[in-house]
Formats: structure tokens, sequence, C-alpha cells
């Protein structure tokens, strides 16, 4: 991509002329620099140049407070770095390293701030990003909840990406190789596996050590002498990309029984990560969780799991970094608790010779669950899609599934998740059915949108697959965009109910506080605040029928289409995290004092920094639901 048309996409130089887009370009140098090398580091003397990426591929990496380097980012074509000396007094925030052979084009400092001067829009654009007040009061929080190195380290193998593992380059060869020279290569290099490359350099398939014992070894009519790599090889291999965090690889490639995986960025081989390396990196309280999971055989084990996820959220909590990604992970581990109590009751049935139907069927995970959202008290909200078998079927399927339900039920209780207050629950009727039953009950939801008929809508539409068929799913989440673009007054109805409930602070500033008796004297983080955020970006995206998971990945999309500027996004994003820190830490705090987590705490109880950040959050959430407001009831004018 040249530099022009880079600058003509990107913010803030696409508000430039086209000669001041001239100028940039006959000053800036390119500059070429090999995969794994740093450009900057953190606190390093400023080089005087903007970069804007060519081609490649970077990482962003910060130290936290205890000296431990965490990736923060990744960064491709057209995206720029190295922008805080130039347009603050201050030195680089964080270091950047090449994952590939990455290009780049230097923008000299003097000529940026000259440009400036004449359009000060791009000084603002910067300054506001670096300077934004909910960013900052959030950055402080959790750099000041830092704590000391050896916490950090325990988590770190939590937040390890692939790049910061992999093998690179990975070794490759052509379909046409001997097999004898692919041998010979593995043993001289050490390596348990080789990449097999078609005509165009694509990854076509990979031999493996197994692949030349099982393939050729093995087989008396196996010829070693003429055999090659495109004969024996295991095509279209699993395959991850660079920037996949570790813990999810490393449960991938144990349920997969997979020891070798190739990384690929667009296509393009970028390494190979092994089960060593990542075994290598796993820690002993965090990362064998996940293990023991998979391993759990009674609901008994999976209980003892459950409860240890709280370790596990106070070695991501004491890193100065996205508490976003914390609860990610936190979600992913009660995912795979879930789905592993989901494997061992219908194992057990299916020994005690009472086998489901022959159907296809999706469990499937709502709410906080489905966008990845949980935190460390969540409840059940759980379902059944079944595909469109005929009405003769329907006595099997019940006999089956419904006294099923009440086990999954019962047993997710035992484990540490509560029964749902609004019964949104698998053994409720209205929580399974087959895929036309569905399309029935969201047109209803829909067409008459009642406050509880929306309730629930809000609830569902943040589903995804939990065990069974997935593409269930997918049938499903095309049926509710159908319906929506039918009747998008529905989204104005859902608008209404949430505008029903605003931010807890007075016009004064104050906070205000719950007065029912149960938790009198406190607010709801989630039911004040966060809640707000979910509900909002989820209307705006129902509204574009596009599908994204989480409330980040969401405000992303929005950002893409125009429906969101950046800076507004990341006032959103900044809010978020802030809600999810202050209410993450809180229920830790509940547990450790042999409480139940919940989201209500005493802000008065914070301090003043603490009660300045969760204002701004709560002001952002607010900003946000005016937006809202104002662009939905245009639906109804």
């Amino acid at each position: 991509m040249s530099l022009i048309k880079t600058l003509r996409e990107t913010k803030p130089f696409n508000q430039l002329p086209e000669e001041i887009f001239s100028e940039i370009d006959q000053a800036a140098e390119i500059r070429k620099f090999e995969a794994h090398v740093h450009i900057i580091n953190q606190h390093d003397e400023p080089t005087g140049f903007l970069y804007i990426i060519k081609s490649g591929l970077v990482e962003v990496a910060v130290l936290t407070p205890g000296g431990v380097e965490m990736i923060v980012d990744y960064r491709k074509e057209g995206a720029f770095f190295g922008s805080t000396p130039i347009f603050t007094n201050e030195g680089y925030s964080a270091g950047v390293r090449t994952v590939k052979d990455t290009e780049c084009y230097l923008i000299p400092k003097d000529l940026l701030t000259t440009i400036a001067k004449s359009y000060p829009h791009i000084t603002e654009y910067f300054n506001h990003a670096i300077y934004s007040r909910v960013r900052n009061l959030y950055s402080n929080m959790v750099s000041d909840h830092a704590q000391n190195a050896l916490a950090q380290v325990e988590a770190y193998p939590f937040k390890k990406r692939l790049s910061e593992i992999m093998s690179a380059p990975a070794e490759t060869c052509q379909a046409d190789t001997p097999i004898r020279e692919i041998a010979r290569k593995m043993v001289q290099r050490s390596i348990g596996a080789m990449l097999v490359c078609d005509e165009n350099n694509k990854l076509a398939g990979i031999v493996t050590e197994r692949d030349l014992v099982a393939k050729v070894l093995a087989r008396e009519a196996a010829d070693c002498k003429t055999l090659s790599a495109g004969e024996v090889m295991t095509p279209h291999p699993y395959t991850m990309t660079p920037d996949t965090f570790m813990y999810e690889a490393t449960s991938f490639m144990m349920g997969h029984k997979i020891k070798h995986l190739p990384i690929l960025d667009r296509d393009e081989i970028v390494g190979i990560v092994t089960l060593q390396n990542v075994m290598r990196y796993r820690s002993q309280k965090s990362m064998l969780l996940i293990g023991n999971v998979n391993k759990a055989r009674t609901v008994e084990e999976l209980i003892s799991a459950r409860e240890e996820i709280v370790k596990v959220a106070k070695a991501l909590l004491s890193e100065s970094r996205s508490h976003i990604e914390t609860m990610e992970i936190i979600s992913y581990i009660h995912h795979r608790i879930i789905r592993r109590c989901f494997e061992i009751l219908m194992d057990e049935a299916t020994r005690q010779g009472d086998t489901p139907p022959d159907i296809n069927f999706c469990f499937i995970i709502m709410g906080s669950g489905g966008r990845k959202e949980m935190l460390l008290g969540p409840d059940q909200d759980n379902g059944f899609i079944y595909e469109d078998f005929p009405d003769d079927q329907v006595e099997a399927v019940d006999a089956f599934f419904i006294p099923f339900a009440e086990k999954l039920v019962a047993a997710l209780s035992r484990i540490g998740y509560p029964r749902c207050d609004g019964n949104v629950m698998v053994n409720n009727p209205l929580w399974r059915g087959r895929l036309n039953e569905w399309k029935e009950r969201v047109s209803d939801w829909i067409k008459v949108p009642e406050a509880q008929k929306v309730r629930y809508s809000s609830i569902f539409f943040d589903f995804m697959p939990i065990a069974g068929e997935a593409s269930l799913c997918q049938d499903l989440r095309e049926i509710v965009h159908a319906q929506i673009k039918a009747h998008p007054v529905f989204l104005y109805h859902m608008m209404e109910l949430d505008f029903k409930h605003k931010v807890p602070l007075s016009l004064l500033g104050r906070f205000t506080l719950d007065r029912d008796k149960k938790h009198k004297g406190t607010l709801s983080i989630k039911q004040a605040g966060s809640i707000f955020i979910v509900d909002c970006v989820r209307m705006f995206l129902l509204e574009q029928q596009v599908d994204a998971t989480t409330t980040i990945e969401r405000l992303e999309q929005l950002v893409r289409l125009k429906v969101f500027n950046q800076e507004t996004a990341e006032h959103i994003k900044a809010a978020f995290e802030a809600f999810t820190f202050l209410r993450l830490r809180n229920e830790i705090n509940l547990i450790d004092q042999g409480r139940f987590p919940t989201h209500y705490l005493d802000p008065y109880a914070l301090t003043k920094n603490e009660q300045d950040l969760l204002k701004e959050a709560f002001r952002v959430a607010s900003k946000l639901q005016d937006s809202t407001k104002r662009h939905f009831s245009r639906i109804v004018s």
C-alpha cells in the first residue's frame, strides 16, 4: 500500500489536502526490519519519526510494574506507532518488535509538527487519545493495584500469545519432496514436523513423526525411496493466528490430541507451535486448571475446578493490562467447566443405556456467558436448539431431553452456577425447541414487544454454542436478523426499556444508592453501569445486521461501519474496562470474606481516585444512553 493511499484512509491524516500528502511522501523514508527484532524499546530515546507500517506485522509490548513484558496490541499494514514522543513531552510508553519481516514508512517529527501548526486537529487527535480522562484514571488505578512480580509471573502464561512462543521461521518443504529427505532434515534440526507448501507457497499439509511411523515404517508395502511429502502428509491441518492466546491453543491442542500447530497470518506461514512449547510455559496454579477441567470425570471434580477460578482471577488482576481480556479468559474457563459437565452427564446417560435421539442439537449459553463476559458469580442462562425433526419424534426427544435438562441444571447448580431467578434455563420449555419453534418464539417477542419479552430477548440475543451442532446457532442468528430487519421498531422498544433506568449519579455528582432492603447503601456496577454499555452497543449491532461476540468486538465492528468514531469507541471501551476492573476486584474481596460474589458495592468505601473513576465511567454510560435514545427514537418519528 502506498503512503499517500494509507494517509488518505487513516485518521487524522485523511482530512489533509493532497499537496500535504505529496510533501509527506517526499520526506518519508522506507526502512525494512527483519522478523523478531525490536524497532523501539519502552522508554528509549525518541528516534524522531512516526512509523507507518507498509507491510508486515508488529507487536506492541509494555513492561508491567513487576518487570514482566506483556503484549498489548498487534498492528498491521496502515497502522502507525511511535507517536507519543512526537505530540507530547514523554518517551515511548511501549516497545515495538516485528512478528515477521516488516517494512515501514518513517515520517520525520519536524515535518509533522510543522503540519500540525496549520492543521491542529492532528495534535488534538493524538493528545485526546493520550489524555482521555477516563482512560488515565483507569490506567492509574490498575497501576496502583499491581502487586508483586511473583503474582504477575503466575498470570503471565495465561496472557502469552503464540507469537511469543512459536518457532520461527517454520521448516517447510514441497509436496514432491522425498520422505527420506524430510526425515533427514527432521533429525538434523531436532524437529518433529515439517510443513508442506503448495506451488503458491501456501500451507497444504503437515508431515509429523507420527505420519512417518504410521504411514511409512508401519506399512510393509510402503517404499521409503519413492514416497513424497504429499503422499504421507496430513492435509489441511488445524492452524491458529499469531495473536491467539496460549491458554486457548493449549486447550485446543490437548482436546484435539495434536502436537504441532502451524501459525498463519492471513494464509502466510509465520511459525509453528508444538505441544512442548506450550507445556513449557504452563504455570502450576493457572494453566493446569484447564487441563484438570478437561480430564474431570465427575461433577465433584468440576466443583473443585470452579472454586479455583478465583485464584486465576487474582493473578490476572495483578497485571496492569486490559481486564477485558481477563474477563474473556475467566469466561473461557467457565465455558470449559459447563461443557465438561454436559459431556459427563451425556456419557453417564449413554453408559446407562439412555442414548439421545438421533437428531442434531446444540446446547447454548446466553447472557454474559454468550458474550464471553462472565466474572466470578455468573448464574445459569442456557437452552437447547434442535433441528427441525418430524412431529412423530417429539415424544422420544422429550423422553430423553426433559430429564436430561433437569439433571444438567441441577449439576451446574452443584458446581457453583446458581439457577437463574428468571428461569432462563434449559429445563424450562421456553428455552428449548426446534429451529422453527425458536423462530415462532423470537417472532412473537419482536412483533409483540411487551416488557417481559423484551427482557427475554436481551438475554437471548447474546447466545453462543457450548456443545453439539454449532451450525444451528448460526441458523438461529439468521432468523433473528431477518425478524429485526422486518420489524425495526423492536429496537426502539429495547431502547425504551433500557432508558427507564439511569446511572446512579445525582445532578450534583453524588452517588445514588439502592434503597432496597437487600442492597441498601450500595449500587450495582453491572445493572446501573456496564449493562447500559452492553445493551446500547448490542442495539446498534443488531440494527447493522452483523455479528460479533464480545462488547469490545462489537464496538470495533461499529467503528469499521462508521456508526461510532474511534474517539467515542475508546471512551466507551475505557468505561467498560473500568466497570469490569472494579467489579472483579469487588467480587474477589467478597469471596475472600466467605461471601458470594455480586456486582453490588458501597462506592463510598472506595478511595477518592476510585470514586472519580467510577463517576467518569457512569457519565460515559449515560452519554451513550442519550445517543442511543436519539438514534432509535427516529425509527418511530
